[in-house]
Formats: C-alpha cells, sequence, structure tokens
C-alpha cells in the first residue's frame, strides 16, 4: 500500500501552531514548545528546498546532455 499524502503540509500545520503558540504566549524566551517547533520548521523547510536543489540539478543534467549529444 502506498502511504497516504496529508491533506495538509507539514510545514503549513507547523506554521499554524506556531502563530497560536505566540498569540497567547507571555514569555517567549522560556518555551521550549516553541523552540522545538520552530526548529521543526526549520527542518521541513530545508528538507523542501534540498529538494527543489535536487530535482533542479537533475533537470539540467538532462538537458545538457540531451542538447550537446544533438
Amino acid at each position: 500500500m502506498a502511504k497516504k499524502r496529508a491533506a495538509e503540509p507539514e510545514e503549513a500545520k507547523l506554521k499554524k501552531k506556531i502563530a497560536a503558540k505566540l498569540t497567547d504566549q507571555k514569555n517567549s524566551q522560556g518555551d521550549t514548545k516553541l523552540r522545538s517547533l520552530k526548529k521543526r520548521l526549520k527542518r521541513e523547510q530545508r528538507k523542501r528546498r534540498a529538494l527543489a536543489q535536487r530535482k533542479k540539478q537533475a533537470a539540467g543534467n538532462k538537458a545538457e546532455a540531451a542538447t550537446s549529444s544533438s
């Protein structure tokens, strides 16, 4: 069986959670839960950017190879 895709991307969920925490928070310095949410968000963003970079690199190599062989 194939994995089910989330209805909402993980990055969007994390952004909502962070925004909710920020609105009903008094002390932004000592909240470890908020810090961990921010770290998870950064990790997701890094994954997304790395994937885009890999796809771009792969597409560039394929296009280059096709034009040089013609």
